[in-house]
């Protein structure tokens, strides 16, 4: 029983109040996060106490079998459970997760424009759109002509940091 409350409490108080209690004390608890393997999670491992605790009460209340055997099949649905949730919620959680960097080197093909003009053998800048926004870059021209600041270029190559760039026009 007290595996089972615990757990339904621990998931009322840190879906409720988990953000508000971390900020009150300032950190002073996260020493009790578990880093290290995802298989550790807090989700994961409180989940399978508390489904412990509730397939041991069921058990024992609907079925005929002594402590050790409903204290061994609890155990048993709830490291199935807990692998449940580990492999369907916590793993394509984690997968999913987005990131707002990018690769210079994947830059090819991009189109942008000229912010400071590029010289015919000299670098300027230009800014480029990546994903929900944009990055100022340091350019050079690709065919080796002027290239006049507000001009729209395409990223041709990517070498030593500098993107090489060609002058487009678009209809």
């Amino acid at each position: 029983m007290s595996c089972l409350i615990g757990g339904v409490l621990y998931a009322l108080v840190s879906v409720v109040f988990g953000d508000w209690i971390g900020q009150a004390l300032d950190g002073a608890l996260d020493f009790l996060s578990l880093d290290g393997h995802s298989w550790l999670s807090p989700t994961a491992l409180v989940g399978s106490i508390t489904v412990f605790g509730g397939a041991g009460l069921m058990l024992q209340r609907y079925t005929g079998f002594g402590p050790f055997a409903i204290v061994m099949v609890a155990l048993l649905i709830a490291i199935v459970a807990g692998l449940a949730v580990f492999f369907l919620y916590i793993k394509p959680m984690e997968q999913s997760e987005n990131s707002i960097a990018f690769s210079r080197n994947g830059m090819s093909g991009m189109l942008g424009e000229v912010l400071v003009p590029i010289p015919a053998k000299g670098y300027g800048e230009v800014i480029v759109k990546v994903g929900a926004g944009f990055t100022n870059q340091t350019a050079a021209s690709f065919d080796g002509v002027d290239i006049a600041g507000g001009s729209r270029i395409v990223v041709v190559e990517v070498k030593d940091s500098t993107l090489y760039v060609s002058e487009i026009h678009l209809p």
